[in-house]
């Protein structure tokens, strides 16, 4: 029966061996859970998702042998214990009515150990290592080893695997210029630089038999130079089909290209096209990817003819019963990815266990759960931002009698700031999400409310969200009529000049200054400028995808300065995987970021400022605004009150700890603390 909203999703995928029951692909992701050790951990995160109605899932990257791994100690399927180990997840996931397929990814070069190889002895911009090159017999051994990490996998329960060819990782480096000046029948020309992947498909065919799936991850736009050409992906494609594959799935870009790809500021379905021009030349399904996170973009990709199948990722950590929300029609019900890389990708970069911004148990399954309470409280909580909000919802959940007030007219606290900036409209979504949330829970909302300690007597606890005050910076005519607050700018939409000095380079110094030069010309909202911003081409055109021209941004909305006090390289607090794009695009927009500043004064003139401890190089940025970000306090009026008159609220949130604003620590801490009362 074909689905009202979503037909070309709910529709089955015939492999010839086994049916698909819809078009939804969960992505790899690596979350450190394998490595922890811990398989029913692991077991416990794929088995919430499979038992979401997600069609197939894979698996974070396994190594196919010691030098392929990430790093040393990272996981892999080349052992017996290995083996014994993945039938955990494997078990759980076809007790919930799931699929699962084991991701094989060798790094090459990218792998963050002595022990690297590669097809060429050049050292990764992104590790410290240089690759040793392998000789004839070393590749066999690598090919030998991947096959037998495919044979592995069916032994484990696998339903298939997925090989992974793109993202600059080793099969990827044989087939480029840019990694691969072998002379030997590994290089040269395209038909010897593909033959290791070709190899790879051909041979675990054959050792697998018929009815196992292979995926082919296959890198579709390098943006790299002297990337693949799309006729060598059209090549490539159709020499592994003919290899034995299943499914190709699209690749975005090498982890060292300098064009973001699955950032919150990458337009929606931004690559789809790439995948596109692939459709008709195989005859195997084709999968596309990157920043497809809600059911109408995924059938959109679809119903345009870009795809057979979607592959989405994050947003399964988001929210594990996606696919179930959608099929039931209760999309407004999906917890929204937003795509900000701070718990999932920040922490695979951090060495720590993957998370979830919006879903703090992404990961923890079985340590973070929200079970009824035993004796259900009257629960205070003031302050709608993230961490209020969190704790509201969770304590509804679990049974407890929740009040939640707010001062202003709409819940949400600093997300309303936050979704104001171009490149941060998915903030847009959760802040819809929440209300959503709120208006269908059990939860009292008064908004519009201040409340006083008195108010609150009655309450078994009571939960300060009230998150923080901006900072006093101090400055000598700060009180002039050409200063505003960050507040001013992004929440009162105040009046701002052409020429402006923001003050306080943090996360909110950084927002501030891309919503003052983006100002009605988001490119996030606009492909096509988007693209030209970064440079992106056409691959059939240009290798590696990357226009000839390079990146051509446009004019800045105004004049921006950028200072912060500190000595140091501005932007350092910023995301470990989005702090580059931020610096990029402020300096594309011809941002002037400057450290090391003294604020000597503010005159009508403009900002008087000097540098070092001597104040030397005195400075007037004749500017018409200036924008205070100097950092923010806890705002813990109410808490103190409280606390005079004997009560011991929860504090939480930016209430708690105000450097930087930080969504994921006061979702996380809400959470957690809705839990446990």
């Amino acid at each position: 029966m074909t689905h009202p909203l979503y037909p070309h999703l709910f529709e089955p995928l015939d492999l010839g061996f086994t049916t698909l029951p819809n078009r939804f692909l969960m992505g790899s992701m690596h979350t450190g859970l394998e490595e922890a050790g811990d398989w029913n951990k692991v077991a416990a995160y794929y088995g919430e998702r499979a038992a979401g109605g997600v069609a197939l899932m894979v698996t974070g990257g396994m190594a196919p042998n010691v030098e392929g791994g990430v790093m040393p100690g990272a996981a892999g399927l080349f052992t017996d214990n290995d083996i014994q180990n993945h039938k955990i997840v494997t078990d759980r996931t076809h007790d919930e009515g799931g699929r699962i397929a084991m991701q094989i990814l060798h790094t090459g070069r990218y792998a963050y150990s002595p022990a690297a190889v590669a097809p060429s002895a050049i050292k990764s911009p992104i590790s410290p290592f240089p690759p040793k090159e392998l000789d004839a017999e070393g590749i066999e051994k690598q090919i030998a080893d991947m096959v037998q990490a495919a044979v592995n996998a069916k032994e484990a329960g696998y339903d298939g695997v997925e090989i992974m060819g793109s993202e600059g990782y080793f099969m990827n480096q044989f087939l480029v210029t840019h990694t691969n000046k072998r002379t030997d029948e590994w290089g040269g020309s395209y038909e010897n630089r593909m033959r290791l992947p070709v190899e790879v498909v051909r041979r675990a065919r054959a050792a697998v038999g018929t009815d196992f799936i292979i995926i082919y991850r296959l890198s579709m736009i390098d943006l790299i130079p002297n990337g693949s050409t799309f006729d060598e992906v059209i090549q490539l494609a159709k020499a592994i089909e003919a290899a034995g594959a299943t499914i190709i799935n699209t690749g975005i870009g090498w982890h060292e290209a300098r064009i973001p790809t699955i950032a919150t500021s990458v337009p929606r379905r931004a690559f789809s096209w790439v995948t596109k021009k692939l459709m008709g030349h195989v005859s195997i399904p084709l999968i596309t990817s990157n920043r497809i996170n809600m059911p109408d973009v995924a059938e959109s990709v679809l119903a345009d003819g870009c795809a057979d199948m979607v592959s989405m990722a994050r947003p399964f950590l988001a929210d594990g019963n996606f696919v179930a929300k959608a099929r039931t029609q209760k999309v407004a019900d999906i917890v929204p990815c937003i795509a900000c890389n701070q718990a999932c990708l920040d922490h695979t970069f951090s060495m720590k266990m993957s998370s979830c911004l919006v879903n703090p148990r992404a990961c923890a399954e079985t340590e973070l759960n929200y079970d009824k309470a035993d004796t259900p409280k009257t629960i205070a909580i003031i302050g709608s931002g993230p961490a209020g909000l969190s704790t509201a919802l969770v304590a509804a959940q679990r049974g407890h009698h929740v009040t939640l007030f707010e001062k202003s007219s709409e819940l949400g606290g600093q997300l309303n700031m936050a979704k104001q900036v171009p490149g941060k409209e998915e903030f847009v979504g959760l802040v819809e999400y929440y209300k959503h949330a709120v208006s269908q829970s059990s939860i009292t909302l008064k908004l519009n409310t201040e409340v006083s300690a008195g108010d609150l007597a009655n309450y078994d606890e009571i939960i300060i969200a009230t998150g923080v005050t901006p900072r006093d910076p101090q400055i000598q005519g700060q009180d002039g009529p050409n200063v505003l607050s960050y507040i001013d700018v992004l929440r009162h939409k105040a009046p701002v000049g052409k020429r402006v000095a923001v003050i306080g380079a943090g996360g909110i110094g950084f927002d501030v200054a891309e919503f003052l030069v983006h100002e009605g010309t988001s490119p996030t909202e606009d492909l096509e400028l988007w693209k030209q911003e970064w440079g992106i081409g056409d691959p059939s055109k240009t290798r590696g995808g990357l226009a000839p021209t390079g990146p051509a941004p446009h004019a800045p909305a105004r004049q921006v300065y950028l200072l912060q006090r500190k000595a140091q390289k501005l932007g350092m607090g910023l995301g470990k995987t989005t702090g580059w794009i931020h610096r990029s695009t402020l300096k594309m927009k011809q941002v002037e970021m400057v450290g090391g500043v003294n604020y000597e004064r503010i005159t009508s003139e403009g900002l008087h400022i000097s540098t070092g401890e001597a104040r030397e190089n005195p400075r007037l940025l004749e500017v018409d605004t200036i924008v205070m970000c100097a950092g923010q306090l806890p705002e813990r009026s109410l808490a103190n009150a409280l606390e005079a008159i004997g009560r011991t609220p929860h504090i939480i949130g930016g209430a708690d700890v105000a450097a930087e604003l930080d969504a994921k620590r006061a979702i996380n801490q809400g959470s957690k603390l809705a839990a446990s009362l």
